[in-house]
């Protein structure tokens, strides 16, 4: 049992601004075994976010209150995925071979094609949650309204994550040498057991349980095409993934899933 506590407490660490024990550090080991929690920190960042949104709806504008509920979720993760999908935007648009992409999103350096990219996605998360809580409001501020907020945010954050996690059983990682970094490094190593991919689907998928209709299932569908997709891509390119990568992909099918939940949503 405290190996699995540290193994979460790791994950944690790793992939939030959220302080954790003293005893918690980086290892590689603990970083290989908490890969499977990923799914249950998008229930941290999303519940996170989710609760502002719930305590400042009744005073403030919503627009106001979504953007500081997205705030917060790039507080708490230190804009860890987003800084990855920058990176990813930069590489891969400003690279032409894969020495030439690698070094780009080794760059700490904030290009163009990141910039653009990162006000692209935001401004789409931004109105596609928007459209989600205006066609919620017609339960008011009820339980009924408080519960679906929580499972759009929640499974959101957690479906992406797990999306982003599937890359460790489908994917190589890529490299040029040993002397490569990447954010994933340190746990793209070693064998991702099947066991620990079902725990991580217990996380992903069981928010979505909140919604109390099966037709949302079927937004995980169009999130697994993006990322076959992506993954095509980037294994044209670079032979593989990156931490950078994985960042990415979680943006994105973010994105996708508020969007599939609003096409859904139409006909559901």
């Amino acid at each position: 049992m405290r190996r699995e506590l540290q193994a979460f407490f790791t994950a944690l660490m790793f992939y939030t601004r959220i302080p954790c024990p003293s005893w918690v550090d980086h290892s590689e080991e603990y970083l290989r075994i908490s890969r499977k929690y990923f799914p249950l920190i998008g229930w941290i960042i999303g519940g996170s976010s989710a609760l502002i949104l719930l305590l400042l709806y009744p005073l403030l504008p919503i627009t106001i209150v979504l953007f500081l509920s997205i705030a917060v979720s790039i507080i708490l993760t230190g804009a860890f995925h987003e800084d990855g999908f920058a990176d990813t935007m930069d590489g891969f648009g400003g690279g032409w071979t894969k020495e030439k992409i690698l070094a780009i999103m080794k760059d700490s350096r904030l290009g163009t094609f990141g910039a653009i990219g990162l006000m692209l996605i935001l401004a789409i998360k931004f109105l596609a949650i928007l459209e989600l809580v205006k066609n919620i409001q017609e339960s008011s501020y009820s339980f009924e309204f408080q519960q679906r907020i929580l499972a759009c945010f929640v499974s959101g954050h957690s479906v992406s994550r797990f999306v982003a996690l599937t890359f460790f059983k489908t994917h190589q990682y890529a490299k040029l040498n040993d002397t490569i970094g990447s954010k994933s490094k340190p746990i793209a190593k070693g064998d991702f057991p099947t066991l620990d991919l079902f725990v991580a689907s217990v996380f992903g998928f069981l928010p979505m349980a909140l919604f109390q209709h099966y037709a949302v299932f079927l937004a995980i569908i169009p999130c697994f095409i993006a990322k076959w997709w992506m993954g095509r891509w980037f294994n044209k390119w670079i032979g593989g993934y990156t931490g950078d990568c994985l960042g990415a992909v979680q943006q994105v099918t973010e994105v996708i899933f508020y969007l599939s939940l609003l096409i859904i949503w139409k006909f559901a």
